[in-house]
């Protein structure tokens, strides 16, 4: 598989804010997010989820089918980073700085 040899990588962040108020709300907010579960996103929080791929072209057909799916309702952002810019963001737990790497690798089965 060929890797952006600038990027290392790249990551995909999908951030949301869904309405919840009605039934008819709640569940798309549901299928949104369960879409993003099987397309390999994982859940960094509540509305913001993220999936890693060697290439910045990996994500192409992702952010397609995610615009395609859209909820009607509500805001939905997509930003694409690089994995040395993933890698280098601050991170704190409970007011203290986490040092853990997330780079996946890349053959992750599901």
């Amino acid at each position: 598989m060929k890797r952006d040899e600038d990027s290392g990588g790249m990551w995909c962040l999908v951030m949301f804010d869904l309405p919840v108020k009605t039934k008819r709300q709640r569940h798309a907010a549901t299928v949104f997010r369960n879409m993003l579960l099987d397309m390999g996103y994982g859940m960094v929080q509540y509305s913001v989820y993220v999936r890693y791929t060697p290439t910045q072209a990996g994500n192409r057909a992702t952010v397609k089918m995610i615009k395609d799916n859209l909820p009607a309702d509500g805001l939905v952002r997509i930003l694409h980073i690089s994995d040395h810019q993933w890698s280098t963001a601050a991170r704190f737990s409970s007011g203290k700085r986490e040092s853990r790497e997330e780079t996946p690798d890349f053959l992750t089965l599901f």
